[in-house]
């Protein structure tokens, strides 16, 4: 596989589930892992870095433990078809906003949404009705068997 121009090998993949796992793993855990001394290791993760393969490094936080007990998947679609596709830049603002996507389909955009309550989710949707001049189609996610799997290069 190619990424700008690199071509990830074996090892790569290795290191890359490595620290897809644990990215505050050594540089010698991962090396015992893929067979490469730490310095070799550190010398392409460097590459993978510079390259755009990894692109940041983060903590994954439990949303309940932080009092975001609700989830939900927001389906939008502009009220007017010739407004500009700016919506992205509209819902930045909106701190509830973790993700957002642009689909095929019948919406133009999904984002997934994590408030306190059913009533914070409502009090968003007004708010991004509102402002986003755009009509929306919640899904109210009941739990989480998993989210953020490892990707497999």
């Amino acid at each position: 596989m190619r990424y700008h121009g690199r071509v990830l090998d074996d090892r790569d993949r290795i290191i890359l589930a490595a620290l897809q796992r644990d990215a505050r793993g050594t540089f010698a855990d991962i090396g015992r892992e893929a067979g490469l001394a730490a310095s070799s290791v550190h010398e392409r993760v460097r590459k993978l870095e510079q390259s755009g393969v990894i692109r940041a490094y983060r903590a994954e936080v439990d949303p309940e433990s932080v009092g975001l007990f609700v989830t939900a998947l927001v389906s939008v679609t502009p009220l007017d078809a010739k407004q500009p596709d700016d919506l992205p830049q509209r819902v930045h603002k909106f701190e509830e906003v973790e993700d957002c996507h642009s689909v095929a389909g019948d919406e133009n955009y999904i984002l997934k949404v994590r408030t306190r309550t059913t009533s914070d989710l409502e009090d968003f949707l007004r708010r991004l009705r509102e402002k986003g001049e755009v009509q929306t189609r919640t899904t109210v996610v009941l739990s989480t068997p998993f989210e953020h799997r490892p990707l497999t290069p």
